[in-house]
Parts: C-alpha cells; sequence; structure tokens
C-alpha cells in the first residue's frame, strides 16, 4: 500500500512516540471526493465496515419483509457484537423463528468479548457456539436471504447465490468492480476496494431518499442502525458511543485492521478510512476527528476526549501520554 500519511500520534513525555498512516477519504453524494488523505485509490478489505453493503440484497430482495424483520434485527445484521446478552438472546430467536439452530450457521464459535458474558460460560463450564460470534447477526440475515433464495447450506461459499448477491451489490455502490476477495474472520469472502470506492458507497446509503428497491433498502438499514446503536457494537464500544454522540446524525461501522466509515445523511456524505497497520487505537481517534471537522459532533461532546484524544494511562492508573489525530486530520 503505498502514500499513505500520518494520521494519528500516540505522545509520551510531550514526544511522539508512534505514528500511525492510513488513507482517508470524505465523498459527497455524487460520489465525488470533498476531502481527502493519504491516496484514494488505496485498496483493501473493508472487512465488518461493509456489511450494511452485505445486508442490502436482504432488504432489497423482499426477504426481510418475507421474514416480518424488525428494525433490530436489520440492525442486527449491520452489527459486529459483544456477544452480551441483548446480542445473542435476540440472534438465537431469530434462528429459531427460520426453524435453525446453531449448527447451521457458517461463521465459527467465538468467545464473547462482553464480559458478563464471558464470565458466564465459565461458571457454568461451557464453550462459546456461533451465536456468541460477533457477526453472527449477519449470518442471520444470510441464512434469511438463503431461505428466500432457495439456496443450499454452504451461503459462505463465494459462488453461493447469497455470496453472488452481496457482490453485485458491493461493486454496484462502490461503483467499481472488485479486483478480488479475502475470507474474513466470520469464513465469508470479503471483497476489496478502493478507500474512494468505499467512501462513495457510504455516500449513497447517506444520500438515498428512497423510491425504489435499492434506496428503500439503504434508508431502512442506516435508519435501523442509527435506532440501535447500541446493538451494532456494544456499551462502551466505538461505533456504539460515536453513534450516540451523533445524535442521529451518523450510522457508524468499524472494520478489523483499522478500517471505519460513517454514513451522514444529513450532509449527503459518506467516510471511509484504513490505518495501514491495522490500529484501532488510531482508527477511532481518527474517525472521531473527521466526524468533528464536519459538525457531526460538537465541540466540547464528551466523547471527543474518550474516542478523538484519549489518555494512555499506565498499570498505576497514571496518564502516560495520549492518542491524538495529527492537525491535518482536525482542521
Amino acid at each position: 500500500m503505498q502514500d499513505d500519511i500520518p494520521l494519528v500520534e500516540v505522545i509520551r513525555g510531550g514526544r511522539v512516540e508512534c505514528t500511525h498512516r492510513g488513507h482517508a477519504v470524505v465523498c459527497d453524494a455524487q460520489g465525488g471526493i470533498v476531502d481527502a488523505w493519504g491516496n484514494p485509490d488505496a485498496m483493501f478489505y473493508p472487512r465488518s465496515s461493509a456489511k450494511m453493503i452485505q445486508a442490502l440484497p436482504l432488504v432489497e430482495s423482499g426477504a426481510a419483509d418475507a421474514h416480518s424483520l424488525r428494525t433490530d434485527q436489520i440492525a442486527l445484521a449491520c452489527a459486529s457484537h459483544i456477544g452480551a446478552a441483548y446480542h445473542t438472546d435476540p440472534v438465537r430467536a431469530w434462528l429459531s423463528d427460520l426453524g435453525l439452530a446453531d449448527d447451521d450457521f457458517r461463521c465459527g464459535p467465538q468467545e464473547p468479548s462482553d464480559r458478563d458474558a464471558r464470565h458466564a460460560l465459565i461458571r457454568a463450564g461451557e464453550t462459546p457456539c456461533q451465536y456468541h460470534n460477533n457477526c453472527s447477526g449477519k449470518h442471520c440475515g444470510f441464512l434469511t436471504l438463503n431461505r428466500h433464495l432457495g439456496g443450499g447450506p454452504d451461503y459462505i461459499d463465494a459462488g453461493h447465490p447469497v455470496q453472488q448477491a452481496v457482490k453485485a451489490a458491493f461493486e454496484d455502490v462502490t461503483g467499481m468492480d472488485s479486483p478480488g476477495y479475502g475470507i474474513d474472520g466470520c469464513s465469508a469472502p470479503n471483497y476489496a476496494t478502493t478507500t474512494h470506492g468505499l467512501a462513495r458507497a457510504m455516500a449513497s446509503f447517506a444520500s438515498a431518499s428512497g423510491g425504489n428497491a435499492r434506496e428503500d433498502a439503504q434508508v431502512r438499514l442506516r435508519e435501523a442502525m442509527m435506532t440501535h446503536p447500541e446493538l451494532i457494537s456494544g456499551e462502551g464500544r466505538a461505533c456504539t458511543e460515536l453513534m450516540r454522540a451523533c445524535e442521529g446524525r451518523a450510522a457508524i461501522k468499524g472494520g478489523a485492521d483499522g478500517v471505519y466509515i460513517a454514513i451522514l445523511p444529513e450532509l449527503r456524505m459518506g467516510i471511509a478510512l484504513k490505518i495501514t497497520d491495522g490500529a484501532s487505537r488510531a482508527s477511532e481517534p481518527a474517525v472521531a476527528a473527521i466526524l468533528h471537522r464536519l459538525g457531526v459532533i460538537p465541540d466540547g461532546h464528551p466523547a471527543l476526549d474518550r474516542w478523538m484524544r484519549p489518555d494512555q494511562r499506565n498499570f498505576a492508573g497514571r496518564v502516560t501520554g495520549r492518542i491524538q489525530p495529527v492537525k491535518a486530520l482536525v482542521g
């Protein structure tokens, strides 16, 4: 990956100790670049930041309505959840409504990130199930779409009708053919695109106003995310807290290895960023800085101290430094 630039610094003792480099793009409703840092043509995998794109066929095809999906279920289809009970209970109920069980998932088991859920498993002497996987909501969406399409059980295969529908939607909203895919942590294909392509896709969600199946689906997905920020990630996590700070002005989603997106309906803009070294400690301040730069998070909001310039503390609890976006990103 070439032409990345410094986006985030780690400060200790008044000196820059580490620098995280990356790329970021803000797009308008026409897909034009409003602002950019680094290389808009940098190619990468969007990872879980693309979940609302992967959920487009679920809603656009009519599968969501055919199965009477609620807004919270549509939000879970876009989620990377922490495995708390308020995530896994509705996932299990959704599976049951489909007449399916945990073995029908293809995402694999994952230990919950939520401390209470993890400790409950340990106390019970139980091992994690696939519904604990942070992508289990997305996979419920895949299974629902699969039921609608009448596909076979291996819905994660790149040639399966579910993943072919996802690929078509992905290339359409990014405005470019993908050069290929990698296999994500949940075993589903993850199609590569550029920073510009991902930002263009988010701007298409932001500017959608309804009136056809695609735009109706995009509106429903972004509204579901903003209505249920706690389902998109979880309490104490950046996606959830930043969406709350934006007070209905942004749908925000992180992805593994330093990717973040934001959908800004009032501004009809989309944001995409990639931290080259994959550090979430850099992607979170970077996206918070761009949201603040665009006025979506106001000056003085406590979320800015927590996520845009968080203190670094040692084991004794002493503040040893901070993480902060570079001046070029803050504006």
